[in-house]
């Protein structure tokens, strides 16, 4: 018959089928339903730098980018990549051999994945992950092994003695975020250190996502793994565009590593998109070029919007984790007699007229963030105070 199957198998391939829709579709589409102020998916709701806007203008009227450009990226952005790498972190990349382009971090992550690991590998992830970790982890055959960031004294921390003996003989690759969502850790340079050392030692592949590296805040530092010793040979270093410049629409993201690497990456990644966003590339070769002010101010300006949705979550009766960086902020709800964040999400566009993302989907074992839930506070200043206020009924 048309449109049956003839085999009882599922169509989805059963390495995907514990994903399915993500939390990040189902609460943005409660948040249209019931007009309701989304602080659930992380995108600004204003546009970056009007300069950097206008570039892609000109790029697209100058006919840069319209047809397919290089595989391995525009030279301009491999170019700006490299220098930004360098004059930030003293890190040397050559724009030509050790700079590929992807279709935003995501992809890189999923073709980093895809390249470096085979069935039977183990891939150890900081828990809670962004929920395209665990997928591509699946989709590349590989095991997922977390170690969980535990809350202590206000905010999450790694447990360096744990991540040591979760490594075994089949390990194959650490996949690192930092600065961390969903929890706003920034891990600190002794502890890189020992993740190095752990590396070494193992002979474990490293991938690291720093998709948040300009969003540091309260005199924490960002220090990508790959200036550690011995880091520079086995570390894929992944960011992107649309964190640090707020255009997330526009997927331009970018792995540095070794020529061997970026080579193995790019093998996988070209058959995923091939090439993507031409116009925006050149863009955001000049994003990467903007002075040092505008770097300070982003940071400076998401810090306050920070401590002005920190502040109200508080007045409500949260027990709030104070990020370090990135666009979130973790919470507990236990202190308003709640337990299941799920429920509690759901619930919550009704009751306050906002939408948030329960943590416990970003966890192999959902009891470790049953109760915990993420805000972002990348919004302007007025939708934050509002959504403050609506919070406050939770207060009483």
């Amino acid at each position: 018959m048309t449109g049956m199957t003839s085999s009882a198998r599922p169509l989805l391939n059963r390495r995907l089928a514990e994903f399915g829709t993500t939390v990040f579709a189902e609460m943005s589409a409660l948040a249209l339903r019931t007009g309701a102020i989304n602080l659930g998916q992380g995108f600004p709701d204003t546009d970056g730098p009007e300069e950097v806007r206008e570039a892609a203008v000109r790029a697209l009227r100058d006919g840069r980018g319209n047809q397919y450009p290089p595989g391995p990226g525009v030279p301009e952005l491999r170019t700006a990549v490299a220098a930004h790498q360098r004059r930030r972190y003293g890190l040397t990349v050559d724009p030509d051999t050790e700079v590929l382009v992807t279709a935003g971090a995501t992809e890189a992550i999923a073709a980093a994945l895809l390249a470096l690991v085979e069935p039977g590998d183990e891939v150890i992830a900081l828990e809670p992950y962004y929920d395209s970790y665990a997928a591509c982890i699946a989709m590349a055959g590989g095991t997922r092994v977390p170690v969980t960031l535990r809350p202590r004294e206000g905010r999450f921390r790694l447990d360096l003695d744990e991540l040591r003996d979760a490594v075994t003989d089949r390990t194959r690759l650490l996949l690192i975020n930092t600065p961390h969502n969903p929890t706003g850790t920034v891990l600190t340079r002794e502890e890189l250190a020992v993740i190095a050392e752990l590396a070494v030692e193992r002979d474990l592949l490293v991938v690291t996502d720093e998709v948040y590296e300009h969003l540091v805040f309260d005199g924490a530092e960002h220090v990508p793994l790959a200036t550690f010793p011995g880091m520079r040979e086995r570390t894929v270093t992944i960011s992107s565009a649309g964190k640090t410049f707020s255009f997330t629409g526009w997927k331009v993201g970018w792995v540095t590593s070794t020529q061997e690497l970026v080579t193995a990456v790019r093998s996988a990644k070209q058959y995923l998109t091939y090439v993507s966003a031409g116009p925006f590339q050149y863009a955001v070769a000049e994003a990467l070029r903007l002075p040092d002010a505008y770097f300070d101010s982003f940071r400076d300006d998401l810090r306050r919007k920070r401590d002005l949705l920190g502040d109200g979550l508080r007045t409500a009766g949260f027990e709030v984790y104070q990020p370090q960086g990135t666009y979130f902020i973790t919470t507990d709800i236990t202190p308003l007699g709640e337990k299941d964040a799920y429920a509690f999400c759901r619930a919550l566009p009704e009751r306050c007229g906002v939408v948030a993302i329960p943590n416990s989907v970003f966890y192999d074992d959902p009891d470790a963030g049953r109760s915990q839930v993420r805000f972002t506070f990348c919004k302007r200043d007025e939708v934050l105070y509002e959504a403050a206020g609506r919070l406050r009924r939770l207060a009483g």
